[in-house]
């Protein structure tokens, strides 16, 4: 679903977040429809928005940007919105108009890029299909992550995993992946990753205080579990940084290919709610190079690719796989809430 009305796209990211269990986070992207029509900066470009506004993730660029006054301390009159103690739109609105009027001037560059939401929560989708994967390709894997940002799901060979009980990875790790499960558990394959890098057209230094916040600026705030995530991953980014590199998607896939690959190791492409912002034509590209790559390879050298995205009709986030030789056709194992708060597995 593609939409290019700007109050439409307000709407539909607003039912999003409620749909997600963020209530307060809607308010205050309903908010946005009243400033459309006053005299700022932020509200004429909004208004006058060039492109899929959804697609873009117009609606969230901008909240991140809000969420961010109150977390510099700047501005803390959201804190009781964000709590839920505001109960009115209305209330919401004059806030938002008040706060846009004020910070017209801060808040106009966060409309300049997407919001760069790559949550740890989601890498149980990836553990989850290197476990579907291992049975059949074998259990080493070298996995390369496309909007990795600030490569938080790229250090998911740190972290410790209980997938409907099934577990992986260290069991002291400070990051602890545990969706709530539904349905029967991913098989228990064992799985090595031995390599693991990622790319982003912005990646983000989680070494650097004003990065790290500008990341926390993009999690709702109703989600405690999502910051505490973001902390341990500061934690581990800190001790080893993530292998990030900064390049273009369709580049990133086409030195991933030419790459020399070990026998008895499977290549994974993996990415997790990114697709929606990669242009079309470099999509065609990257599963151009996919199809062509996976027409080659050999069992000694498998490809795969994973993937974690929106479906827009139904909101639900649904993890596919697809590999070489022998799975070209995609097939869907599960579907996950946004954050990783629970995961539905298909088998």
């Amino acid at each position: 679903m593609d939409i290019g009305n700007v109050a439409e796209a307000i709407e539909w990211q607003a039912v999003h977040a409620e749909e997600a269990g963020a209530p307060n986070t809607a308010k205050v992207v309903r908010a946005l429809l009243a400033i459309l029509q006053g005299d700022t900066a932020v509200g004429r470009r909004i208004a006058n928005w060039e492109g899929l506004s959804v697609k873009d993730a117009m609606p969230l660029r901008i909240t991140g940007g809000l969420h961010n006054l109150l977390l510099t301390g700047e501005d803390r009159r959201l804190e009781p919105v964000y709590a839920g103690l505001v109960a009115g739109q209305d209330a919401v609105d004059a806030i938002v108009v008040d706060l846009v009027e004020k910070f017209d001037a801060r808040l106009l560059p966060w409309l300049d890029g997407p919001p760069q939401t790559n949550e740890a929560g989601r890498s149980w989708a990836f553990m989850a299909a290197l476990k579907w994967l291992s049975e059949k390709l074998g259990p080493k894997f070298e996995i390369n992550e496309l909007g990795a940002s600030a490569g938080v799901n790229t250090m998911m060979d740190r972290y410790h995993f209980n997938l409907g009980g099934v577990t992986a990875g260290p069991s002291a790790s400070p990051m602890r992946i545990e969706p709530e499960w539904e349905g029967p558990p991913p098989p228990d394959f064992p799985v090595e990753i031995v390599s693991i890098r990622g790319c982003d057209q912005a990646p983000v230094d989680l070494s650097d205080p004003e990065s790290a916040l500008r990341l926390k600026s993009y999690v709702w705030p109703e989600a405690a579990q999502r910051m505490a995530r973001i902390e341990a991953a500061i934690e581990l980014a800190g001790k080893c940084p993530p292998d990030l590199v900064k390049q273009d998607a369709g580049d990133f896939v086409a030195e991933m290919l030419q790459r020399e690959q070990p026998s008895g190791v499977t290549r994974v492409l993996s990415h997790s709610i990114v697709w929606q912002y990669i242009p079309e034509a470099t999509q065609q590209k990257i599963m151009h190079m996919m199809e062509q790559a996976g027409a080659k390879v050999t069992a000694e050298r498998p490809l795969a690719w994973v993937a974690l995205e929106t479906n827009r009709e139904t909101f639900r986030h649904e993890l596919s796989v697809r590999y070489w030789p022998g799975g070209e056709d995609a097939v869907t194992l599960g579907c996950g809430h946004p954050h990783g708060a629970w995961a539905e597995w298909y088998g």
